[in-house]
Parts: C-alpha cells; structure tokens; sequence
C-alpha cells in the first residue's frame, strides 16, 4: 500500500536559511522582552476545548483545531497563547505580585478555509502585563510592540492604534438591541458599505449614526481623532487615544502611529486600546494586541491586562533573504586525531568547515568536489596539511 508522503493542508517543511531566518527573529524579540523585564513562561501544545470556549476566546471555534483525548474531553490544539497564560497567572502564578510581565514562544494552530494556502502553525513571540490598568501600561506595551519590529531590523512599518469603547459607545447612543449591535458590527468589519448605510437610515438623524457609517474610512494619521471629533462629538475612546499620542510623541515614537477607528473585530473581548502592526512586504498585520481586562478574572483572580503578540514568519518574510554560508573546507583525520579535527571545525566560521565521515583520503576529496568545498584537510600521524580540490 502507497503511503502519502506530503505534508498535511497548511503544513509544510522549512528549510536551512529559512529556519535561522525565523531563529533570529525570535532571538531578538525574546532578547527585548528580557531587556524589559518580562519572564518566560510555556503552557501546552494541546489545551481543553472548554479553556476557551468558556472564556470567550478571540478564536472563532470553528478555527481551532480538534485533537483526541485518552480521558475522553474535546482538547484543542493552542489556537491563542494568552488564554493559556491567563490561566497560568490566575492559578500557578497566584501568589506573585501583580504587576506581572510575561513573554512566551511558541506556536500557535489554527485551522483555515480549504484551500487558502493559509498556514495552520503560527510561530509567535508575545508579551503580556497582567495587572496593570491605565495610560502608563498601554504606552509600556505599545512602545514594547513598536521596539519588537524595530530590533528585527522590519523595513517601513507602522502600529495603527484604535479603541474598543469608540465602536461601544457609537452604538449605544443609538440606544439597539445586542444582535443589532453586533449586525452593524459585522458589517463595519465586512467593509458592506451599501448595507450598513441601509440598516442605519431610520437614525440618520443621530451624530453617531454618521460616525459609525465613515467608521471604517476612519484611518490615518492624528487627523483622524480630529474627524472622529467632527462626527460625533467628544468621547471618552478618542480622547484616551489622542492622551497616548501624546505620550508616544513625547518619547519619539510619534512616526511609527497610525489610527484606524474602524478596529471593531472582537469587541466582546477587547476592552480599551486596540493594535496592529503593518510591516512593508507584508500582506496582512505582522502584529497585533490589546487590552482584555476581563480574561484573567475568569480563571478566578481579578486583573486587567494587556498584551500582543508577533508573528514571526510574517515578520522574517519581509527580512533581506539570509545567506548561507560556503562550505570551503571538509576534514579527513586518522584514527586518533579526533581531538585536532574537532579544534579545526570549531576554530572556523560556522558552516564553512566539517567533518569527512570517510575512511580513505580518496573518498574524502571526492565528497569535498560533490560539495563543492575548496579544500581538504588532512590531520595524520605525518602532521596537518591541505590538499585542494
């Protein structure tokens, strides 16, 4: 019987460059999140389903991927890390301090539409501060997230900033039932512009009725707060969002924000700042984050909280492609000469020198011209010499 040797949808092997590619962006953001004083923790691969079910996961259900358990339980392959780690601080972590900063690495999986050519395991570098509210911790994070794509060497990006409460506030002001809200909700983020400006006719005499319809047009620089002011007058959401421009500004970090007020995607989950990372070359957010404030008291402890995550491959994608370096020296030694080969390998640039597994020199020289090495060299009991290909 034939087997199939291809990788299952979504999957797929990687190879040399691109493996220390995607290494190196991960030393470097887990090489900041240090610098910050944030601390490594790990949870499992695979998770009850319930975990996130109950918690109101921003993974949709049908994205997470089912896996058999021997108890019996529906378990999930980690669609999200901070779920996990929400839990952690909760019950493992209960007895530390508030505030606490964590960072993890790891992958996340996800199932896709078939045939999307989306990948299902996300490899991610994230952050989160649990236990701090307010101006000062959404600036810490925001700036976290803006040095994360800077210290990866990311060519042109930007961070585009929204608010949850904006959206919330806008629609009840027109005073709807739950499923209306969330109607228009999905048509903002569905960009169905001809729809919304039907569903929202009978309150076009309301200013948050003309506000929400340029809701998702509401992108930009600081202009944008000034628009949003236009449309429906002074909110708490754009206030807060013009106080943390401020702040950013102040410290330099002005060029990297954006706006975009038209943020509405898991609003039953966010709960303040919103955020995104846009790297040039790349399609889609390389990063993204938020403030959640009601997670981790579902694990039993109360703490609002704050966090993003990276993903790596995206952001390794828009990186100058890595070079390998040239094999130029193979090692043939005799018995007993294992202690000088190991020096000679160890004593050069990584990747240009290795071992010959071979027993005659004549073998040696032959691997070194099928790789295209420049040289061998001998270690015997007549010394150390080269001989060239």
């Amino acid at each position: 019987m034939k087997f199939n040797i291809n990788t299952p949808e979504g999957t797929r092997d990687r190879l040399f460059a691109e493996c220390q590619e995607r290494r190196q962006v991960q030393a470097k953001l887990t090489r900041l999140f240090r610098q910050r004083g944030f601390l490594e923790v790990s949870t499992p691969e695979t998770e009850f389903y319930d975990l996130f079910a109950r918690s109101g996961s921003a993974i949709p259900q049908e994205r997470m991927i089912k896996v058999g358990d021997p108890s019996g339980k529906f378990c999930v392959m980690r669609p999200d890390s901070t779920t996990p780690i929400a839990r952690v601080a909760a019950t493992k972590l209960k007895a530390v301090a508030m505030p606490q900063r964590l960072y993890y690495d790891q992958t996340v999986y996800r199932a896709n539409p078939a045939h999307n050519g989306g990948s299902r395991e996300i490899p991610q570098c994230g952050v989160e501060l649990i236990g701090a509210k307010g101006k000062k911790a959404d600036v810490e994070i925001i700036v976290t997230a803006i040095d994360a794509l800077r210290c990866c060497g990311a060519p042109k990006f930007h961070v585009e900033l929204g608010h949850a409460g904006y959206f919330r506030e806008l629609a009840g002001r027109l005073e709807l039932e739950n499923s209306a809200v969330e109607e228009i909700r999905a048509l903002i983020e569905g960009k169905n512009f001809a729809a919304l400006k039907d569903f929202l006719e009978p309150y076009r005499g309301n200013p948050a009725c003309a506000a929400l319809e340029q809701l998702s047009r509401l992108f930009g620089g600081v202009e944008v707060l000034g628009q949003a002011e236009k449309l429906a007058g002074k909110t708490p959401a754009v206030d807060y969002l013009s106080e943390l421009y401020d702040e950013l500004s102040a410290a330099g970090y002005g060029p990297y924000i954006r706006f975009d007020l038209g943020m509405v995607h898991q609003i039953d989950y966010y709960t303040g700042v919103v955020f995104r990372g846009y790297v040039e070359g790349a399609g889609d957010a390389v990063l993204s984050g938020g403030r959640y404030d009601n997670l981790v008291g579902i694990f039993g402890r109360e703490a609002q909280a704050t966090g993003f995550a990276v993903d790596v491959d995206a952001v390794a994608r828009t990186l100058p492609e890595m070079v390998l370096p040239v094999l130029r020296t193979v090692v043939h030694y005799e018995p007993g000469y294992l202690a000088q080969a190991l020096e000679a390998v160890d004593g050069r640039p990584a990747g240009t020198c290795e071992l010959s597994p071979c027993r005659t020199l004549e073998s040696s020289l032959n691997l070194a011209r099928d790789k295209g090495a420049e040289m061998v060299l001998v270690l015997d009991k007549d010394g150390e010499r080269t001989v060239r290909v």
